[in-house]
Protein backbone atom coordinates (compact mmCIF):
# COMPACT_ATOMS: atom_id res chain seq x y z
CA UNK A 1 0.00 0.00 0.00
CA UNK A 2 2.96 2.20 0.86
CA UNK A 3 4.92 1.45 -2.18
CA UNK A 4 1.44 2.52 -4.18
CA UNK A 5 1.18 5.35 -2.39
CA UNK A 6 4.75 6.54 -2.93
CA UNK A 7 4.57 5.87 -6.85
CA UNK A 8 1.44 7.94 -6.99
CA UNK A 9 3.11 10.56 -5.20
CA UNK A 10 5.99 10.61 -7.75
CA UNK A 11 3.69 10.18 -10.51
CA UNK A 12 1.56 13.45 -9.19
CA UNK A 13 5.01 15.38 -8.85
CA UNK A 14 6.41 14.52 -12.25
CA UNK A 15 2.69 15.60 -13.89
CA UNK A 16 3.29 19.11 -12.09
CA UNK A 17 1.18 21.67 -14.02
CA UNK A 18 -0.25 18.80 -15.87
CA UNK A 19 3.05 18.59 -18.00
CA UNK A 20 4.68 15.54 -17.94
CA UNK A 21 8.53 15.67 -16.95
CA UNK A 22 9.42 12.10 -16.60
CA UNK A 23 11.05 12.41 -19.82
CA UNK A 24 12.94 15.54 -18.72
CA UNK A 25 13.99 13.52 -15.66
CA UNK A 26 15.10 10.31 -17.85
CA UNK A 27 16.98 13.11 -20.13
CA UNK A 28 18.99 14.56 -16.74
CA UNK A 29 19.94 11.14 -15.54
CA UNK A 30 21.21 9.98 -18.54
CA UNK A 31 23.64 13.43 -19.29
CA UNK A 32 25.79 12.31 -16.71
CA UNK A 33 28.09 10.39 -18.29
CA UNK A 34 28.24 12.47 -21.39
CA UNK A 35 28.98 15.37 -18.26
CA UNK A 36 31.68 13.61 -16.80
CA UNK A 37 32.83 12.99 -20.19
CA UNK A 38 34.38 16.05 -20.67
CA UNK A 39 36.97 15.64 -18.39
CA UNK A 40 39.07 15.10 -21.40
CA UNK A 41 38.28 18.02 -22.66
CA UNK A 42 39.57 19.45 -19.88
CA UNK A 43 42.93 17.52 -20.53
CA UNK A 44 43.09 18.87 -24.15
CA UNK A 45 42.54 22.82 -22.46
CA UNK A 46 45.01 21.95 -20.23
CA UNK A 47 47.33 20.82 -22.73
CA UNK A 48 46.68 23.87 -25.34
CA UNK A 49 47.14 26.04 -21.77
CA UNK A 50 51.11 24.39 -21.53
CA UNK A 51 51.93 23.94 -24.97
CA UNK A 52 50.44 27.83 -25.68
CA UNK A 53 48.47 26.73 -28.59
CA UNK A 54 45.90 29.86 -27.68
CA UNK A 55 43.09 27.11 -28.36
CA UNK A 56 41.48 27.24 -24.67
CA UNK A 57 38.69 29.30 -25.82
CA UNK A 58 37.64 27.77 -28.77
CA UNK A 59 38.14 24.44 -27.16
CA UNK A 60 35.69 25.54 -24.57
CA UNK A 61 32.82 27.22 -26.83
CA UNK A 62 32.68 23.95 -29.50
CA UNK A 63 32.11 21.39 -26.86
CA UNK A 64 29.69 23.97 -25.09
CA UNK A 65 28.07 24.63 -27.89
CA UNK A 66 28.15 20.93 -28.80
CA UNK A 67 26.46 19.65 -25.95
CA UNK A 68 23.78 22.75 -26.35
CA UNK A 69 23.37 22.06 -30.18
CA UNK A 70 22.95 18.33 -29.21
CA UNK A 71 20.27 18.35 -26.12
CA UNK A 72 18.35 20.82 -28.35
CA UNK A 73 18.24 17.97 -31.35
CA UNK A 74 17.58 15.33 -29.01
CA UNK A 75 14.45 16.96 -27.78
CA UNK A 76 13.38 18.07 -31.65
CA UNK A 77 13.81 14.87 -32.46
CA UNK A 78 12.07 13.22 -29.65
CA UNK A 79 9.10 15.13 -31.15
CA UNK A 80 9.31 14.59 -34.54
CA UNK A 81 9.75 10.69 -33.82
CA UNK A 82 6.28 10.36 -32.63
CA UNK A 83 4.68 12.66 -35.40
CA UNK A 84 3.74 11.10 -38.19
CA UNK A 85 3.43 14.11 -40.63
CA UNK A 86 5.55 13.77 -43.34
CA UNK A 87 6.09 17.29 -43.46
CA UNK A 88 8.05 17.27 -40.72
CA UNK A 89 10.46 15.06 -42.45
CA UNK A 90 10.52 17.66 -44.72
CA UNK A 91 11.39 21.00 -42.77
CA UNK A 92 13.71 18.75 -40.89
CA UNK A 93 15.60 18.37 -44.30
CA UNK A 94 15.08 21.78 -45.83
CA UNK A 95 16.72 23.15 -42.13
CA UNK A 96 19.33 20.68 -42.48
CA UNK A 97 20.29 21.85 -46.41
CA UNK A 98 19.76 25.87 -44.90
CA UNK A 99 22.21 25.25 -42.69
CA UNK A 100 24.49 23.40 -44.97
CA UNK A 101 24.50 25.84 -47.45
CA UNK A 102 25.04 28.44 -45.12
CA UNK A 103 28.25 27.06 -43.63
CA UNK A 104 29.90 25.79 -47.10
CA UNK A 105 28.77 29.41 -48.12
CA UNK A 106 31.23 30.44 -45.42
CA UNK A 107 34.48 28.20 -46.26
CA UNK A 108 34.06 29.67 -49.62
CA UNK A 109 33.01 32.95 -48.82
CA UNK A 110 35.16 34.88 -51.78
CA UNK A 111 33.17 32.69 -53.94
CA UNK A 112 30.22 35.53 -55.69
CA UNK A 113 26.85 34.09 -54.06
CA UNK A 114 28.47 31.12 -52.51
CA UNK A 115 25.46 30.13 -49.47
CA UNK A 116 22.95 30.06 -52.47
CA UNK A 117 25.25 28.38 -54.35
CA UNK A 118 26.51 25.77 -51.70
CA UNK A 119 22.26 25.64 -50.65
CA UNK A 120 21.15 24.55 -54.24
CA UNK A 121 23.91 22.08 -55.08
CA UNK A 122 23.67 20.50 -51.68
CA UNK A 123 19.80 20.69 -52.25
CA UNK A 124 19.91 18.93 -55.63
CA UNK A 125 22.51 16.36 -55.11
CA UNK A 126 21.19 14.97 -51.25
CA UNK A 127 17.36 15.21 -52.79
CA UNK A 128 17.85 13.03 -55.91
CA UNK A 129 19.85 10.21 -53.44
CA UNK A 130 17.51 10.75 -51.30
CA UNK A 131 14.66 10.04 -53.76
CA UNK A 132 16.24 6.83 -54.69
CA UNK A 133 16.44 5.30 -50.95
CA UNK A 134 12.84 6.20 -51.16
CA UNK A 135 11.81 4.69 -54.28
CA UNK A 136 14.18 1.83 -53.84
CA UNK A 137 12.56 1.14 -50.36
CA UNK A 138 15.79 0.81 -48.63
CA UNK A 139 14.37 2.59 -45.64
CA UNK A 140 10.84 2.98 -44.29
CA UNK A 141 9.82 6.68 -44.79
CA UNK A 142 9.70 7.31 -41.51
CA UNK A 143 11.47 10.06 -39.49
CA UNK A 144 13.42 7.37 -37.41
CA UNK A 145 14.99 6.67 -40.69
CA UNK A 146 15.01 9.24 -42.86
CA UNK A 147 16.19 11.88 -41.19
CA UNK A 148 19.55 10.14 -39.66
CA UNK A 149 20.28 9.30 -42.97
CA UNK A 150 19.77 12.72 -44.61
CA UNK A 151 22.03 14.27 -41.96
CA UNK A 152 24.75 12.16 -43.02
CA UNK A 153 24.39 12.65 -46.69
CA UNK A 154 23.90 16.47 -45.91
CA UNK A 155 26.99 16.74 -43.83
CA UNK A 156 29.50 14.66 -46.06
CA UNK A 157 27.88 17.52 -49.15
CA UNK A 158 28.28 20.30 -47.23
CA UNK A 159 32.19 19.38 -46.89
CA UNK A 160 33.08 18.36 -50.20
CA UNK A 161 30.41 21.43 -51.63
CA UNK A 162 33.14 24.26 -49.64
CA UNK A 163 36.08 22.73 -50.44
CA UNK A 164 35.19 22.03 -54.10
CA UNK A 165 34.40 25.83 -54.68
CA UNK A 166 37.17 27.35 -52.18
CA UNK A 167 39.47 25.06 -54.51
CA UNK A 168 37.89 26.12 -57.68
CA UNK A 169 38.22 29.88 -56.93
CA UNK A 170 41.66 29.69 -55.22
CA UNK A 171 43.02 27.53 -58.93
CA UNK A 172 41.81 30.50 -60.87
CA UNK A 173 43.40 33.03 -58.97
CA UNK A 174 46.48 31.47 -58.96
CA UNK A 175 46.16 30.49 -62.49
CA UNK A 176 44.20 34.02 -63.97
CA UNK A 177 47.25 34.15 -66.93
CA UNK A 178 46.46 30.59 -67.78
CA UNK A 179 42.82 30.72 -67.92
CA UNK A 180 42.88 34.58 -69.73
CA UNK A 181 45.30 33.37 -72.50
CA UNK A 182 42.79 30.25 -72.89
CA UNK A 183 39.61 32.62 -73.43
CA UNK A 184 41.83 35.14 -75.76
CA UNK A 185 42.30 32.04 -77.84
CA UNK A 186 38.32 31.30 -78.35
CA UNK A 187 37.80 29.33 -75.02
CA UNK A 188 35.01 28.68 -73.77
CA UNK A 189 34.77 29.59 -69.50
CA UNK A 190 34.12 25.35 -69.30
CA UNK A 191 37.31 24.73 -71.31
CA UNK A 192 39.29 27.63 -70.01
CA UNK A 193 38.80 26.50 -66.32
CA UNK A 194 38.49 22.64 -67.34
CA UNK A 195 41.80 21.45 -65.44
CA UNK A 196 40.90 23.78 -62.13
CA UNK A 197 37.54 22.04 -62.06
CA UNK A 198 39.10 18.81 -61.75
CA UNK A 199 41.56 19.81 -59.36
CA UNK A 200 39.12 20.90 -57.25
CA UNK A 201 36.85 18.25 -57.45
CA UNK A 202 39.62 15.46 -57.06
CA UNK A 203 40.77 16.61 -54.15
CA UNK A 204 37.79 17.32 -52.29
CA UNK A 205 36.29 13.76 -52.97
CA UNK A 206 39.87 12.04 -52.29
CA UNK A 207 38.67 12.21 -48.79
CA UNK A 208 35.47 10.74 -49.17
CA UNK A 209 36.86 7.69 -51.73
CA UNK A 210 39.49 6.90 -49.38
CA UNK A 211 37.15 6.93 -46.49
CA UNK A 212 35.18 4.17 -48.51
CA UNK A 213 38.92 2.24 -49.34
CA UNK A 214 39.38 1.69 -45.55
CA UNK A 215 36.04 1.53 -44.16
CA UNK A 216 36.19 -1.32 -41.40
CA UNK A 217 39.68 -1.34 -41.48
CA UNK A 218 40.89 1.63 -39.39
CA UNK A 219 37.50 2.81 -38.03
CA UNK A 220 33.98 1.52 -37.66
CA UNK A 221 31.16 3.84 -39.25
CA UNK A 222 28.79 5.89 -37.16
CA UNK A 223 25.80 4.03 -38.40
CA UNK A 224 27.52 0.43 -38.59
CA UNK A 225 28.50 1.26 -34.96
CA UNK A 226 25.40 2.52 -33.58
CA UNK A 227 23.53 -0.66 -34.85
CA UNK A 228 25.65 -2.78 -33.47
CA UNK A 229 25.70 -0.76 -29.62
CA UNK A 230 21.43 -0.73 -30.62
CA UNK A 231 21.69 -4.72 -30.28
CA UNK A 232 21.97 -5.26 -34.25
CA UNK A 233 23.80 -8.24 -35.90
CA UNK A 234 27.44 -7.24 -37.38
CA UNK A 235 26.37 -8.34 -40.76
CA UNK A 236 22.92 -6.21 -40.20
CA UNK A 237 24.65 -3.72 -39.72
CA UNK A 238 27.22 -3.83 -42.73
CA UNK A 239 24.68 -4.50 -45.27
CA UNK A 240 23.12 -1.07 -43.90
CA UNK A 241 26.41 0.46 -43.49
CA UNK A 242 27.40 -0.30 -47.42
CA UNK A 243 23.97 0.88 -48.71
CA UNK A 244 24.90 4.41 -46.80
CA UNK A 245 28.58 4.61 -47.45
CA UNK A 246 27.44 4.72 -51.57
CA UNK A 247 24.91 6.98 -51.05
CA UNK A 248 26.86 9.46 -49.51
CA UNK A 249 29.59 9.14 -52.44
CA UNK A 250 26.64 9.83 -54.71
CA UNK A 251 25.17 12.47 -52.88
CA UNK A 252 28.70 14.28 -52.31
CA UNK A 253 29.93 13.75 -55.74
CA UNK A 254 26.49 15.00 -57.36
CA UNK A 255 26.76 18.47 -55.14
CA UNK A 256 30.18 19.01 -55.66
CA UNK A 257 29.80 18.58 -59.35
CA UNK A 258 27.20 21.00 -59.18
CA UNK A 259 28.09 23.80 -57.77
CA UNK A 260 31.91 23.88 -60.23
CA UNK A 261 28.52 24.66 -62.63
CA UNK A 262 26.79 27.14 -60.76
CA UNK A 263 30.16 29.00 -59.68
CA UNK A 264 30.42 29.75 -63.52
CA UNK A 265 28.55 32.92 -63.91
CA UNK A 266 30.12 34.80 -61.03
CA UNK A 267 33.62 34.44 -62.06
CA UNK A 268 33.14 35.22 -65.52
CA UNK A 269 31.30 38.51 -67.16
CA UNK A 270 28.69 37.82 -69.71
CA UNK A 271 31.65 39.05 -72.43
CA UNK A 272 33.26 35.63 -71.26
CA UNK A 273 35.86 37.67 -69.22
CA UNK A 274 37.38 36.89 -66.11
CA UNK A 275 35.40 39.06 -63.18
CA UNK A 276 38.47 40.39 -61.95
CA UNK A 277 36.71 41.59 -58.26
CA UNK A 278 36.32 38.33 -57.80
CA UNK A 279 39.65 37.35 -57.76
CA UNK A 280 41.02 40.38 -55.50
CA UNK A 281 41.24 38.81 -51.85
CA UNK A 282 43.35 35.96 -50.94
Amino acid sequence: MEETTGHAHMTTTMMMGGVDLSFMVEFLKGMVKPALATVVVLLAVALSFFQKLGLEGEMVYAIFRAFLQLSIIGFVLQFIFTQRNVAWILLAYLFMVSVAGFTAGQRAKHVPRGKFVAGVSILAGTSITMLLLVVMQVFPFTPRYIIPVAGMMVGNAMTVTGVTMKRLRDDIRTQMNLVETALALGATPRQATLQQVKRALVISLSPVIDNAKTVGLISLPGAMTGLIMGGASPIEAIQLQIIVMNFLIGASTLSSILSTYLCWPGFFTKAHQLQTKVFVSA
